[in-house]
């Protein structure tokens, strides 16, 4: 009786997920062997100019498991140790091409040690000694990659902002009617906001760029059709969509995962999701792919003090 108790009291057996986060500061070059240096500044810009350059990354663990006697699923000492071993005692203050195996581009299956690829490989070095459900490793605050575990398919994040006015009213109702719905959001002469994007693609890691697609293109995609077309406008009367649509947050991700969907599967990837926050208090998200709802509950677990 008094066993049954305890583990009521401490939760042992029940099922928890648990983060740690990690930082190191590394440097890498996107520059590949078989290819002039006309080539790799064509496919990598900037990145591909001798000796490299740096980043500050952050490495989000996040892991799952029943709880204790202790009311732990882990010890976060042994965590801690684990990830120190495995990950940023090697890492730390290094140039990533020459760290590990894997990045040695004088092989046949060598990579570049992009984003997606050094969260995968991390994540090969330390699920041995953690219980892993998912990595998110920030390269820089407006751009990540999350890992899984799914062979070589992995998600690649980044971040964009811009500014722009919306009025929420129904133009088929009376400004009484649209003001009982939306409250002050339907004042006539509307009101702005600085939203910010995230805007995640899902592909398979290239065994030999390491990307899961042209992050250059990926960005040029996103600035022309979403920052250049929708920054500094009053979304109602300048977007011709929104003339007759509602723009609430809502509306204006899934208009902007309509707009990205086909552009981003010609260069190779899934547009997977759309997460559009216009204020600290209110974000929406569209799942642009059949919802995975296995991948959306990890996704939850990935909070880190960048967002």
């Amino acid at each position: 009786m008094m066993e049954k108790e305890s583990q009521a009291l401490h939760g042992e057996g029940r099922a928890c997920g648990i983060t740690r986060k990690a930082c190191f500061s590394a440097s890498h070059l996107y520059q590949l062997p078989e290819l002039s240096i006309e080539e790799n500044r064509a496919l990598f810009g900037a990145c591909s100019i001798p000796p490299g350059h740096g980043h500050n990354y952050e490495l989000i663990v996040s892991m799952a498991g029943e709880l204790n006697e202790y009311g732990m699923v882990l010890n976060l000492s042994d965590v801690k140790k684990a990830i120190k071993s495995e990950v940023t005692d090697q890492l730390d203050f290094r140039f990533l091409n020459d760290v590990w195996p894997e990045f040695n581009l004088s092989k046949e299956n060598g990579c570049l040690a992009t984003t997606e690829a050094l969260v995968r490989i991390i994540w090969k070095r330390l699920s041995p000694h953690l219980p892993l459900i998912g990595l998110r490793l920030y390269e820089h605050p407006l751009l990540w990659a999350d890992y899984q575990g799914n062979a070589m398919t992995a998600f690649l994040t980044i971040r964009t902002h811009f500014a722009a006015a919306h009025r929420l009213a129904r133009e088929d109702l009376p400004q009484e009617e649209n003001e009982k719905i939306f409250g002050k959001c339907a004042r006539e002469n509307g009101h702005g906001h600085n939203y910010l994007v995230d805007i995640t693609v899902r592909g398979e890691i290239d065994s030999r760029t390491g990307m899961i697609c042209d992050l250059s293109a990926l960005q040029t995609l996103v600035n022309d059709l979403v920052v250049e077309a929708f920054d500094h406008t009053f979304l109602n009367k300048d977007i011709k969509h929104f003339s007759k649509c509602v723009p609430t947050a809502e509306n204006i991700a899934l208009y902007i995962s309509d707009l990205l969907t086909a552009p981003i599967q010609s260069i190779g990837a899934n547009l997977h999701k759309i997460r559009l926050q216009e204020s600290p208090n209110n974000a929406a998200e569209v799942y642009a792919e059949t919802p995975q709802l296995d991948v959306s509950e990890k996704e939850i677990l990935h909070t880190t003090s960048i967002n």
